[in-house]
């Protein structure tokens, strides 16, 4: 993607895709005896091999301590072969929460919100980008809810992925995208419940299939999302060793 086509899937979800831009890499994969399995700062690229941007303003390396939910974060480190950062704000992206055209379909408007739901106590963001992959992005959030909410998120996920399968759009502030191909996936987690989704997220002619999955550990919810920054009509997976390890952190600090 170009320049202004990334920046267009920047407002399609702005509080996920953001820091994944920042950090995915286009570099080659990186190799077994690489002497920094973790590689350089990572980079947005409108081609593979192309110079690339470096990691957007606001965005730093995740800390450690702080709340049980920060703790529950993935880190630099936690995953060889791909390069995490902490969310930055994008400044130019909407606030809040998308609105959706279709009642029924809300709930997946929300995802690419700010936050899972407004139900919501506190969400913290990780940008990831793959070494392995050219151009795979993964957005990575936990957040703490009410469990009753929590449960409920996921309920109301199954049915909105169910009822929207022709699509819906979703507006945030004066920017509208649209997502057609709404398609459960198949994905497998170690977490309480979960569901996952396809779809082909597009605004201002410029369009990316993305892979969602969200998961319930307790009181807890995870939301992770996919796409493929240099070729948006590449069909990106989230890798299931970025599922586990972030799950697997969630029990340990819990």
């Amino acid at each position: 993607m170009r320049m202004k086509a990334r920046a267009t899937m920047v407002a399609l979800v702005p509080a996920l895709l953001f820091a994944a831009m920042g950090c995915s890499s286009t570099d080659a994969p990186a190799k077994d005896n690489d002497p920094d399995p973790k590689g350089s700062p990572g980079h947005a690229s409108g081609a593979p091999g192309a110079p690339a941007a470096s990691a957007p303003a606001g965005s730093a390396a995740p800390k450690t301590g702080g709340s049980r939910l920060e703790r529950s974060a993935l880190e630099q480190g936690d995953l060889p072969g791909y390069q995490i950062s902490a969310q930055g704000k994008n400044p130019n992206a909407p606030d809040g929460q998308p609105q959706a055209d279709k009642k029924a379909c809300q709930p997946l408007a929300d995802i690419m919100g700010d936050k899972p739901d407004p139900a919501a106590h506190e969400t913290v963001n990780r940008g990831i980008g793959s070494q392995k992959q050219v151009g795979l992005a993964v957005s990575a959030s936990v957040s703490s809810y009410a469990e009753s909410d929590a449960k409920a998120l996921i309920a109301r996920l199954k049915a909105a992925v169910a009822a929207c399968g022709t699509g819906f759009s979703a507006k945030v502030e004066k920017q509208t995208g649209s997502y057609r191909q709404v398609q459960a996936a198949d994905f497998r987690t170690a977490g309480d419940e979960s569901v996952s989704w396809t779809t082909v997220a597009a605004a201002e002619g410029v369009s990316a299939q993305v892979h969602l999955v969200v998961v319930r550990e307790g009181d807890t919810i995870v939301r992770l999302m996919a796409l493929n920054v240099a070729s948006g009509a590449q069909k990106a997976r989230v890798p299931q060793e970025v599922a586990d390890k972030q799950l697997d952190k969630i029990k340990r600090a819990g």
